[in-house]
């Protein structure tokens, strides 16, 4: 890469908020080998769990807005465990879990918050697998959970 990332990161006008604590029995990040497996981020708005149901009281845009701060903080704990984002060979695969209702079917663009952001940051680096879930609810009624898995 041309541009490392904290530089990109700057383009984009993003500064990365303090990575935030588990909220139970696991750690944020684990590595094994050259792989780099990132806990499930729920959406924060205002330091509080960005609470809604997808099909209920949240839109589409909204749900892909929380998703795209949970792209941030995935990558807050990812520079916090590495130390340097530059040692990001690439995004791999990303999980969206979605709390909607159900009879809504839009959790893929949802998702697309946060893989669209991974994809500025990261560049080719940043293009991952995903999968994207409807789920009946998420921890403390937050609207969306990501998680990550990326090579080093």
């Amino acid at each position: 890469m041309t541009t490392n990332i904290s530089d990109r990161l700057k383009t984009l006008g993003i500064d990365l908020p303090p990575p935030g604590p588990p909220a139970a029995a696991y750690v944020m990040a684990a590595t094994t080998g050259n792989t780099v497996f990132l806990s499930g981020h729920i959406a924060k708005r205002d330091g509080k769990p960005w609470v809604g149901k997808l099909g209920k009281d949240m839109d589409t845009d909204t749900g892909k807005a929380a998703a795209r701060s949970i792209a941030i903080d995935l990558i807050s704990t990812l520079q916090n465990h590495l130390g340097s984002l530059d040692k990001v060979k690439r995004i791999v695969k990303v999980m969206g879990l979605v709390n909607s209702t159900d009879t809504y079917t839009e959790q893929h663009l949802v998702v697309n918050g946060c893989s669209e952001l991974l994809f500025e940051v990261f560049g080719d680096a940043g293009k991952h697998a995903r999968s994207a879930f409807g789920v009946a609810q998420i921890p403390l009624g937050a609207c969306v959970e990501i998680e990550l898995i990326a090579e080093i």
